[in-house]
């Protein structure tokens, strides 16, 4: 369950990152509101995670999520830079998630 309990931190990372950008720096209502839940729910799976795993595997892994999301809901969403080597490092992001989740015990 811990896996899976990262797994809705590092979705909720990437919501309350989202929501904080519409907020316009916390001037907006709605979205203000969206980032300060989204940053509880996923501080709360984290800590639960965190019971089980490694708290630098599991905090590698949640901020790497949480980079992806962003990024790639940035490209789609806001038209962000969508350059070769921003998808390569952001490949590499991916990569080193995956190798941390692998080689976790």
């Amino acid at each position: 369950m811990a896996w899976f309990y990262l797994l809705i931190a590092g979705v909720f990372e990437v919501v309350w990152a989202i929501s904080l950008k519409q907020s316009h720096g916390f001037t907006r209502l709605y979205p203000s509101l969206i980032t300060i839940g989204g940053m509880i729910v996923s501080f709360f799976f984290l800590a639960l995670a965190t019971k089980t795993l490694p708290i630098g595997t599991a905090y590698a892994i949640w901020t790497g999520i949480g980079a992806v999301g962003a990024v790639l809901l940035g490209i789609f969403l806001f038209n962000e830079p969508r350059d070769l080597s921003r998808l390569f490092f952001l490949g590499l992001i991916l990569a080193g998630i995956i190798g941390l989740k692998l080689s976790a015990r």
